[in-house]
């Protein structure tokens, strides 16, 4: 018995150590690490420059916590730091957040002050909950998350928080998430997004209804497949009707998964420039997925505009599904998109119009000249008469417009609205000898200026 006892007593102990957690006294107090070593009785302790921490800690509302070049290491299962105050890293290298394999860590920044991050590395984490607060992540890199605290690396709710120049790959869930009874509006701008998902029909950034802000989704990478990883790109649904979402998403290269863009809903408004939907054909089943761009609504304001994208090399290029008001072009503003080369079953899709609604696709490039091959490669009105209309007339490299010289075209310039035969809007002060289309009240007509 002699001999037990001191065992029994030692784990007794350590029982008790597990069990205990820190909360910061919230009388505005700014901790850095060292601070917590002292103050938190072994929650926190350190070897050099390597923090551990062993139990739930919390900096409480009005305290700060400062973190500089310091490695932070979770010693113990299912530990949660939770900012309800203000946490603060602007550091010169990068700071090492990590869990063990069987020790991953949460993060929670609920009704936080101003937050920021820069310049951090997550690893092995289960997630990180940002809830009605002010945060900025900056050059900061997750990998290697679970699902097992929330959705995504970085699950919102009922905020705004600035992502840029963030990378996130090899994450269970999403990269980035907000769910449908919340209203976000992020910033994501310059990330790199790689193989989130674990291989499953979900998008690497999955978004419910935006808030009052308008939700920017702008230059950034997000690429699908990684070995045998086939995941989505982004997704943004609006199914129980709250709010007004706006949506920004431009200049982002969407490549090599599932799908591309994902709008669902209701009263969502977008206006989609100049990004990249390539090669998002990695679906087993083509009447699941493989859209370069999908726009399903179950009213008509679910609204977009596309101009200058590339959308090439998908299953679908877009399909427009139910109800929707969408614009990918008018006679007094052309679309300029490239869609070509999307197919699956041996078939061209570029423009699958599976609903009721009708579609101006003015001046986009369908990578032929022929009118009877571009019809061919969209489903609409022409094939099914329940569907609604495609125009597309007329297209970059159209050749079937009526040609006169100006001389003899009877047009008054200054009342029309001029293209280049690239599809660019020319003032009618600045013509130069060459071929121009003119849009009239009369319709197209295609000019040459000598």
């Amino acid at each position: 018995m002699r001999k037990l006892l001191p065992t029994l007593l030692f784990i007794i102990g350590l029982a008790s150590f597990t069990n205990a957690q820190w909360i910061s006294p919230g009388e505005g107090i700014t901790y850095t690490l060292p601070d917590l070593v002292t103050a938190t009785d072994g929650v926190v302790t350190n070897a050099g420059n390597v923090f551990d921490i062993h139990a739930d800690l919390t900096i409480s509302e009005k305290d700060v916590l400062l973190i500089n070049d310091q490695v932070i290491r979770i010693n113990a299962p299912g530990v949660l730091i939770t900012i309800n105050g203000s946490m603060t890293c602007t550091n010169t290298e990068r700071v090492k957040i990590y869990g063990g394999e069987n020790d991953p860590f949460s993060m929670r920044f609920e009704n936080a002050a101003e937050c920021y991050l820069h310049k951090m590395y997550f690893s092995d984490g289960a997630g990180i909950k940002v809830i009605e607060s002010d945060v900025t992540f900056d050059d900061v890199k997750f990998v290697y998350f679970t699902t097992d605290y929330c959705h995504a690396a970085i699950d919102i709710l009922n905020c705004d928080p600035v992502i840029n120049d963030c990378y996130f790959m090899l994450n269970q869930g999403a990269a980035i998430s907000s769910p449908a009874n919340g209203q976000s509006s992020p910033q994501i701008t310059n990330c790199e997004l790689d193989a989130n998902v674990d291989n499953l029909n979900m998008p690497q950034i999955n978004l419910g209804p935006g808030g009052e802000d308008t939700i920017r989704i702008v230059g950034n990478n997000i690429h699908g497949t990684w070995a045998v990883f086939h995941t989505g790109g982004i997704s943004i649904a609006d199914l129980m009707g709250i709010g007004d979402t706006k949506v920004l998403l431009q200049n982002n290269v969407i490549k090599d998964g599932r799908y591309g863009y994902n709008q669902q809903g209701q009263t969502i408004s977008s206006l989609i420039i100049e990004n990249q939907f390539v090669n998002n054909m990695y679906e087993d089943n083509a009447m699941n997925g493989g859209s370069g761009i999908s726009i399903y609504g179950t009213s008509v304001n679910n609204k977009a505009i596309l101009r200058g994208n590339v959308i090439t090399s998908n299953l679908w290029g877009i399909t427009a599904i139910n109800l929707h008001d969408i614009d990918l072009g008018t006679e007094e503003e052309w679309g300029s998109n490239e869609i070509h080369g999307n197919g699956n079953g041996g078939v061209i899709y570029d423009l699958y119009n599976n609903s009721a609604c009708d579609i101006m696709a003015v001046g986009n490039n369908w990578g032929t000249t022929s009118e009877q091959e571009v019809e061919n490669h969209i489903v609409h009105q022409v094939d099914n008469p329940n569907l609604g209309l495609v125009t597309f007339i007329p297209f970059l490299g159209y050749d079937h417009l009526e040609e006169l010289p100006i001389e003899s075209a009877d047009i008054d310039l200054s009342k029309a609205v001029i293209y280049s035969i690239t599809g660019q809007r020319v003032n009618h002060e600045s013509l130069k000898p060459g071929i121009y289309i003119v849009q009239t009240a009369q319709g197209a007509k295609k000019i040459i200026i000598q």
